[in-house]
């Protein structure tokens, strides 16, 4: 039986995982009583959201000029922090199926995975899809995918995912344009992994592709990268209803579980070969994942009310999602303001935002999130490099020679009416400008290089608010480069507080650390003596702003009479504050490190 392998790939909101639910009602994989939108996307959150977050691999079969095709399939994440998720699906294919917007075009993350696909040496099929809406204009979109990707816009297939117009053509051109896989290279079975998850019931379940040989059940097989040896205890495919068979042949993909007790076992990207007759070489794996954001979760009521339950709840959810996502990490830390709770690193802020709703709601624990910041390179004056993920772990800054931080190669969508502003906003954020390309009459392609730290808190939002929507972004993490960057640290009465502390560029320290006092200032009650909140880099005050002492009119009672008798109340009083500001502490409430958190401009 011929075999297709590829995947869909396409910017967010193109309809990826409605033009799955299409092939797999055209196959007749699900009947038309258990049809239901998004069929692919099982977890809660991708339904609300309307987003996929996991890749899912499915087998259907289409009967082509008499002859019946096994179709394996992988919908893939079209949002940049899932880019990874993407590039491992498209190892496990021969083709792709590149779908675009008829009514939105090109956008940056279209750019993106096309280019992905290529590096992976796949043949793509431009699919022009939502041909249906009253404002789609297929033959533009088409013109565009030439001119931007260099695919004949002859080539292209229009087809409607929603009315299921065009799919069967689809189709037949998946079975006749893509290539067959390879045949086995060698006689030794080698299968590559590229997604895991972790059952409660059974274990880790394994999705691979066979590459070379089979597997049966029963099989004793070895992880060529981990060295740990495990028994197939059960295999199968999606179709899209797991379906156990008793062997998986050569260029098919499926699932299978061998009683692995925790994911540290299976690494993605490593190569599954028989115990007994193993083969010399791995396959090429994928590179791991690199966390980019970083940020701290503790537990929103601190342990200080005699609980220790909230930080193991919270620690036990966290296990339980590292299961199922391995490209988030967490390591235990401690702080003064909040108690214990543990830093986190992500691909990207939406992935962030993801995992902080899915620790939330399926370990039933209430978090609270520190701002998010990048990691940085250091460079010590012996020669060291070490790497920061966390303000308050900077070193001395007489042993730093440079700090460096992440430059990203920011690509940028937009109509031709915005590009001034935008260019405005790049420039205000320290970026550099690479290029300018032309996409159609009305869009433009903009490049520019700029610092992760600059586009993680709110760039994404003013992109969309100066282009009215309409423009689109995807960066790529392309190296460090040093810069004139700086610890400032928050000062409360006299007193650093770690977890305020940021890394900030030298030019705008001042403006960021007035904003973060004067939000302090609204949030710490007045006490009985006077608050100085400073913020300094080193041993030098860059902004200040004071919290005035609550005072009792001591002189009340004195009614007429001398002026000295008042006076001496009154120096009294000044004598009482300034003992009291020795000994007494400030109260800073968690609800000042929830609105610094808040970065609105």
């Amino acid at each position: 039986m011929p075999i297709r392998n590829f995947s869909i790939i396409a910017h967010i909101d193109h309809g990826k995982s409605t033009l799955a639910d299409r092939l797999l009602q055209a196959t007749s994989a699900v009947s038309d009583r258990d049809r239901r939108e998004q069929f692919l996307d099982d977890m809660d959150l991708e339904r609300e959201r309307g987003i996929t977050i996991k890749a899912s691999a499915v087998t259907v079969h289409h009967t082509y000029n008499g002859e019946d095709y096994q179709l394996n399939f992988i919908d893939t994440p079209g949002h940049v922090d899932f880019a990874y998720e993407v590039s491992r699906a498209l190892t496990a294919c021969e083709g792709a199926l590149l779908v675009v917007d008829a009514t939105q075009g090109v956008e940056a993350q279209t750019v993106a995975n096309a280019y992905l696909a290529v590096d992976n040496n796949l043949e793509l099929i431009p699919v022009v899809n939502k041909i249906d809406l009253p404002a789609a204009d297929p033959d533009r979109v088409a013109m565009e995918i030439e001119q931007v990707l260099g695919l004949p816009a002859e080539d292209c297939i229009y087809c409607s995912a929603k009315t299921g117009k065009g799919i069967d053509e689809l189709l037949d051109s998946i079975c006749r344009i893509l290539p067959a896989p390879r045949t086995s290279e060698i006689e030794q079975t080698r299968a590559l992994i590229f997604d895991s998850h972790y059952d409660e019931y059974r274990g880790v379940i394994v999705y691979f592709r066979i590459f070379d040989g089979s597997l049966k059940l029963g099989d004793k097989i070895r992880m060529m990268g981990t060295g740990r040896t495990f028994t197939i205890t059960e295999l199968g495919r999606y179709t899209p209803y797991p379906t156990k068979v008793k062997e998986i042949g050569e260029a098919e993909v499926g699932f299978m579980v061998a009683a692995i007790k925790t994911l540290d076992d299976v690494r993605v990207g490593d190569t599954i070969t028989l115990e007994h007759d193993p083969a010399a070489e791995p396959l090429p794996g994928y590179e791991e994942p690199k966390q980019m954001v970083y940020c701290d979760f503790y537990p929103a009521t601190a342990a200080g009310d005699g609980k220790k339950g909230d930080y193991e709840d919270l620690r036990e959810a966290m296990e339980k999602l590292h299961l199922n996502d391995a490209s988030f990490t967490y390591d235990t830390t401690h702080s003064d303001a909040l108690g214990f709770g543990f830093r986190c690193g992500f691909l990207g802020l939406l992935h962030m935002e993801i995992v902080q709703e899915r620790i939330e709601r399926e370990g039933g624990v209430e978090i609270v999130q520190t701002a998010p910041t990048v990691s940085y390179q250091v460079e010590k004056t012996d020669g060291e490099l070490v790497e920061i993920h966390n303000p308050a772990d900077l070193p001395d800054a007489s042993v730093i020679k440079e700090i460096r931080e992440p430059i990203v190669r920011l690509e940028i969508i937009c109509p031709n009416a915005n590009i001034g502003d935008l260019i405005k906003l790049c420039d205000a954020r320290r970026g550099t400008f690479k290029e300018q390309k032309f996409l159609s009459d009305t869009r433009q392609i903009l490049d520019y290089e700029l610092p992760l730290g600059e586009i993680i808190y709110d760039f994404y939002d003013k992109l969309k608010s100066i282009t009215r929507g309409y423009g689109t972004m995807d960066y790529e993490i392309i190296g460090y480069q040093p810069d004139r960057l700086a610890k400032v640290s928050i000062l409360v009465n006299g007193v650093p507080v770690e977890a305020l502390s940021l890394i900030a560029h030298k030019d705008n320290a001042e403006k960021r650390s007035r904003a973060i006092l004067v939000k302090l200032k609204k949030q710490i009650d007045r006490h009985q003596f006077e608050i100085p909140l400073q913020a300094a880099i080193g041993g030098k005050i860059i902004a200040r702003e004071s919290i005035k002492a609550v005072r009792k009119n001591v002189t009340a009672k004195c009614y007429g009479g001398d002026i000295t008798r008042k006076r001496k109340l009154l120096e009294k009083q000044k004598e009482g504050k300034k003992r009291m500001k020795t000994v007494g502490s400030v109260n800073i409430p968690q609800e000042a490190f929830m609105s610094i958190l808040d970065q609105g401009e």
